[in-house]
């Protein structure tokens, strides 16, 4: 489906679109979501969910895998119509339950995990970078696959600051998760 440039589109249109094809909405813009994920990406994405799933059972804070609409800047009594942001991160956590409703998440999740693809780094990096800490995304994961490395990124006073890095031998502990960590040992194993 062609988009027309020059309309600003609002969550209502978003979710009346009849294709296939996922879609992000970015302050108005629709931004096509590349074809299905690598296998690596997969992996990657499927062993850091279910170290989040094993350790958030029976607990109030949830762990959502995409596609799941997250309407970053929603504010309570909004329309689909008002929305004009909408991302679907790789990996969400979120422990308050009142932000979860049938679409998504509405306002800003706890915890955000982006994988890098060649075709999402820009994308993923700098644009959504600058949403998430301005929506309040108090942690931010970036993974890169090829270097196997988590760059995490803590909201503090409102900005992140330089990330710390972790690689394929470190354990992550999980600000927002009280005596959580991920092993990444396990999500980026040895060949």
């Amino acid at each position: 489906m062609a988009l027309p440039l020059e309309k600003e589109w609002n969550y209502a249109d978003l979710l009346s679109w009849e294709d296939d094809m996922r879609y992000e909405l970015i302050e108005g813009y629709p931004v096509m979501m590349a074809p299905g994920p690598s296998t690596v990406h997969q992996d990657i994405l499927g062993e850091l969910f279910a170290q989040f799933h094993a350790y958030l059972k029976g607990k109030r804070c949830k762990v959502y895998l995409s596609p799941f609409d997250v309407r970053l800047f929603e504010r309570e009594g909004d329309h689909p119509a008002d929305v004009d942001t909408v991302v679907q991160p790789d990996m969400t956590v979120v422990c308050d339950r009142s932000k979860v409703d049938q679409k998504g998440i509405h306002g800003a999740p706890d915890l955000i995990v982006e994988i890098l693809s060649p075709s999402s780094w820009r994308h993923d990096c700098l644009v959504k970078y600058n949403l998430y800490q301005r929506a309040g995304v108090k942690e931010y994961w970036i993974v890169d696959t090829e270097k196997q490395v988590v760059l995490v990124h803590t909201l503090e006073e409102g900005q992140y600051h330089a990330p710390k890095a972790y690689t394929a031998r470190d354990t992550v502990p999980v600000g927002v998760l009280e005596d959580c960590a991920v092993d990444l040992t396990a999500v980026f194993p040895e060949e």
